[in-house]
C-alpha cells in the first residue's frame, strides 16, 4: 500500500512538473487562451484541462521531432495527441505563435499545412486536403485568422489575414485579406477592410446573400413608391 502511494506521489509530480516546463515554453500560447476566451480565469486551469493546449503541446513535440528526421515517432507522438484531445494536427504542419483552439473536439490539420500567428479554430474544423496529389495540398491560413465551428478549408488554397470563415462554411477558393466567408460553398463578404476581432463572438458576421435580399428590398420599396 505504502509502495503504491509512493508510486502515484511520484507520477502526479512527474505530471505536475511536465506542465509546469511546458507552462514556460508555451507561454504565448497560454496567454492566447486567457486573450480569447472568458471562461478562462485560472492559470492552473489552463494548463491542466485546456485539450487545444495540449494538442499543440503534442504538435509542437512532434514537429520538432519530424525537422530533426526522426522517423516514425513523431506520428505516433500526433497519434496519441488525438487520442488524448480529439485533435488530429500531422507534424509536418507549420504553425506560428499564439495559436489556440477552443473547445477542439473533432479538429483535423493537414500535412501541408501552413498557419499564420494568432490564428484562432473552433471545434470540428476541418484543414484539409482534396484529393491523392503530393506535394502542397492543404490550406495556408494567414495571420489574426478566425475559423468557425464545423468550417472546413479545403486544398491549396490561401485565406488572406485578418479573414473570418463563418461556422459549417465550405471554403475552396482564395480568401482576400480582411474578409468574412458564410455558406456552402463559401460566400465572401468584405468587412470594409477591418481587423476581425478574434472574440468569440459569432453574433456580427455580415452573410452576403442577406445583404443582397435587404438591398432588393430597398429597391422594391422604392419602386412601388
Amino acid at each position: 500500500m505504502t509502495t503504491c502511494l509512493i508510486l502515484l506521489l511520484v507520477l502526479v509530480s512527474a505530471y505536475i512538473l511536465f506542465w509546469l516546463i511546458a507552462a514556460a515554453i508555451f507561454r504565448k500560447e497560454i496567454s492566447s487562451v486567457f486573450e480569447r476566451d472568458p471562461a478562462a480565469t485560472n492559470y492552473l486551469e489552463v494548463l491542466l484541462t485546456y485539450s487545444g493546449l495540449h494538442a499543440i503541446v503534442f504538435y509542437r513535440t512532434a514537429h520538432v521531432l519530424l525537422k530533426m528526421g526522426i522517423p516514425f515517432f513523431p506520428r505516433w507522438i500526433s497519434q496519441m495527441g488525438r487520442f488524448f484531445t480529439g485533435i488530429e494536427i500531422h507534424p509536418g504542419a507549420e504553425i506560428g505563435k499564439g495559436f489556440f483552439i477552443d473547445h477542439g473536439m473533432g479538429v483535423v490539420i493537414g500535412e501541408t499545412t501552413i498557419i499564420g500567428d494568432d490564428v484562432l479554430l473552433y471545434q470540428g474544423v476541418t484543414l484539409g486536403g482534396t484529393g491523392k496529389e503530393r506535394g502542397k495540398r492543404h490550406p495556408t491560413i494567414g495571420n489574426n485568422v478566425v475559423v468557425g465551428a464545423g468550417a472546413k478549408v479545403l486544398g491549396n488554397i490561401i485565406v488572406g489575414d485578418n479573414s473570418y470563415i463563418g461556422s459549417n462554411a465550405v471554403v475552396i477558393k482564395d480568401v482576400p485579406p480582411n474578409s468574412t466567408v458564410v455558406g456552402v460553398p463559401g460566400r465572401i463578404t468584405k468587412q470594409e477592410g477591418k481587423k476581425i476581432d478574434l472574440s468569440l463572438d459569432h453574433i456580427h458576421v455580415l452573410d452576403p446573400i442577406l445583404q443582397e435580399i435587404d438591398e432588393l428590398k430597398e429597391r422594391i420599396k422604392k419602386l412601388e413608391k
